[in-house]
């Protein structure tokens, strides 16, 4: 089943995440990262912040809050099964520490196909601002959708 076009342009609520030390340490060391500015508090402040900082990619992990993080797939009519990472990337705007309060505001910005539908596409952006609303980061994801049935 094709995506619906008429999705891009739909924004999603807002998931809202206060940033533990102790979750930042966790995210370091699971994703193997040893720099130690991002697991000792001396070391992070000697770096010049205020706490340990977010790693690069842990702001993905806001949107997971949701009881049902992948809700905005089924809502667009994709069928789990068939679904592929492709792509994802950031643009930072200033670094979150812990502390900080952050909220993730994503919304789809396109759709496409290719391979004659056997491949489509969802693009979703999503917005990381501070509670005083500065931004932290822009988010891009690019979900993959293998459609079995297109060229039957």
């Amino acid at each position: 089943m094709a995506i619906d076009p008429a999705i891009v342009g739909t924004e999603f609520p807002p998931t809202t995440l206060t940033v533990e030390a102790g979750r930042l340490r966790f995210f370091a060391k699971a994703i193997g990262e040893t720099n130690p500015v991002y697991t000792d508090l001396d070391a992070a402040k000697s770096a010049g912040y205020a706490d340990l900082p977010v790693p690069p990619t842990f702001l993905f992990a806001i949107e997971l809050e949701k009881p049902d993080a992948f809700a905005f797939l089924a809502q667009a009519g994709v069928d789990l099964r068939f679904v592929l990472h492709g792509e994802q990337s950031f643009t930072y705007h200033s670094p979150a520490v812990a502390g900080d309060v952050l909220t993730a505001t994503p919304r789809i910005t396109d759709v496409y196909s290719k391979k004659g539908g056997a491949l489509e596409f969802l693009v979703k952006e999503t917005a990381v601002t501070r509670a005083d609303g500065s931004a932290v980061a822009d988010l891009k994801s690019i979900i993959v959708v293998r459609n079995p049935g297109a060229g039957k």
